[in-house]
């Protein structure tokens, strides 16, 4: 199987740690978030790994040359000027071998405990019931940014709650393609404004909910999180 990383990313709310890398290259554990998700990869059954790049794309070419020394086959597709995730996905499709169906797409600063077995499987099933299914995304529970206060009717406070799972899911940014979807993605633009709509409207994109671990590395905050869960699962 093949994958494709979205890993052209700057991340501002990191800086300085991203003035000479992508953020996708920040270190968590002691290892760039992109090799966490290399290994998380690699265990789900990916052979070659397709490093959708841009900003400071030398670091990561760097880092992991041919991908031999970590178990995979790296390769690059490099954008001269932004062309947005969806535009970038597609432009980095080329790279990936007619025979390949299933092709698994990801944020680059994403860490999760999920498994991309599970993933796959879901994905297989609902290409069962409905072949004309390209589309499955993995969804996480949001979490209310805010502390929650419990009270009684009179308004006396009863507690108080850290970090509480809404009724809501948000998208994870991890994805199964099948191949053909890259007729529906932009030249220019991003895929879940512009494709998952359109899928979704046609009965053609489907969500599997995941409550493992999940965090999308944007800030010191996010960061210091995933260095507390990563090599807990």
């Amino acid at each position: 199987m093949y994958a494709l990383i979205l890993a052209g990313g700057k991340g501002e709310r990191l800086r300085p740690l991203t003035d000479t890398l992508p953020k996708p290259m920040v270190q968590v554990r002691g290892k760039p978030i992109l090799e966490h998700q290399v290994a998380w990869l690699k265990s789900g059954g990916v052979t070659d790994v397709v490093f959708l790049a841009g900003y400071r794309w030398e670091a990561i070419k760097d880092h992991f040359g041919d991908g031999k020394a970590f178990g995979v086959n790296a390769h690059y597709s490099v954008e001269d000027s932004p062309l947005g995730r969806g535009g970038a996905i597609k432009a980095g499709f080329p790279k990936v071998p007619g025979n390949e169906e299933t092709v698994a797409v990801l944020n680059g600063d994403i860490i999760t405990a999920e498994t991309l077995d599970n993933l796959s499987a879901y994905h297989r099933e609902r290409r069962s019931a409905n072949p004309s299914h390209l589309a499955t995304i993995m969804v996480v529970p949001m979490v209310s940014p805010y502390g929650l206060v419990d009270m009684d009717e009179s308004g006396t406070v009863t507690g108080f709650r850290e970090k509480v799972e809404m009724e809501h899911w948000i998208n994870a940014g991890i994805y199964l393609f099948e191949r053909s979807i890259a007729a529906e993605l932009p030249d220019l633009g991003d895929h879940e404004t512009e494709t998952f709509p359109r899928l979704a409207k046609a009965g053609r994109l489907a969500a599997m909910r995941s409550r493992s671990f999940w965090r999308s590395v944007d800030s010191f905050k996010d960061l210091r999180e995933a260095e507390e869960h990563v090599g807990s699962w």
